[in-house]
Parts: C-alpha cells; structure tokens; sequence
C-alpha cells in the first residue's frame, strides 16, 4: 500500500486547543507519585528486608494504637480487608501477633502485638525514622513539611 492509501486509513489527529499545553507524562500527578513511591520502597527495602511496608504499617499502627479490630487496623493503614487479612495471617505466622474475638462483638477479630511484634516495631522505629528521612532528603525542611501536608490533604480527599 502506498504511503498515500495508508494515510488515507490513518484516524486525523484530534486538533489541541490553543490554550491546553501539551500532555506530558512526566508532569501527571500520578505518574510522579508512583516514581516517588518506587524511590520510597526501594529505600524501605534497603533498610527494611524482614517486612514488607503494610506488615511494618499494621505492626506501627498496633504499636501506636493497641489491641485493634482487623476490620478498623485495615481502615487505619488504608488496606482493603483482603490485603489486610493476608498481612495478619502472616505476621501471625510469624509470631508477631495474636488474634482474639472481639469481646464487643464476636463477627470481628481482635489484632494485638506479641511480645516478638512489639519487641520487632520497638527495634524498627529508628530505621522508619530514617527511610522517612532518607526519602525526604532531596527536599528542605520546608519543602518536606509541605509535601506531607500537601499529601495527607490529597489522601483525606
């Protein structure tokens, strides 16, 4: 076919407005926070190689919180009840917490650290510590203060 018949099949570009400048990926929201992200568990994982991010998120989380319903720990460490129940079911294996019925209503699961989950967390703090800072590092204090403001009002929506 002649380069001419092809053109011919070819759909025309949609015109762009004048005023919309160009779409760059490079400069999508989404694409930049998946970057960050990427850059953020690298470091977790240099730093951080006997958990994955949402174990070490419900062992912080029950840390800080105490003994939690599965259901609201999931709420708190912004994990669907699936991705939540597999993180316990594997730190529960692990030792590092226990489950219990709930005393208030028996369809929910009490989620509580054991002595070898708080003992892990309480060792762990300074190292979260510093993958936070060490993903922060490119930006000033400033700038790092207003990425998470900026980043906790996009999360709350």
């Amino acid at each position: 076919m002649s380069a001419i018949g092809l053109k011919a099949k070819l759909p025309a570009a949609a015109p762009r407005m004048a005023a919309e400048p160009p779409y760059r990926l490079e400069r999508q929201a989404g694409f930049l926070l998946r970057k960050a992200n990427q850059r953020h568990l690298a470091i977790f994982a240099a730093a951080i190689d006997e958990l994955t991010p949402p174990q070490f998120a419900a062992l912080a989380r029950l840390h800080a919180d105490g003994p939690t319903a599965q259901n609201r720990l999931g709420q708190r460490v912004a994990m669907d009840a699936a991705t939540t129940k597999g993180v316990i079911d594997r730190l529960k294996a692990r030792g590092l917490v226990a489950l219990a019925a709930h005393p208030d209503d028996r369809r929910q699961r009490l989620v509580a650290l054991t002595e070898a989950g708080r003992a892990t967390v309480e060792r762990l703090l300074p190292a979260a510590r510093r993958i936070t800072a060490e993903t922060l590092a490119p930006l000033t204090g400033r700038e790092a203060a207003t990425l998470l403001r900026l980043l906790a009002k996009l999360a709350d929506g």
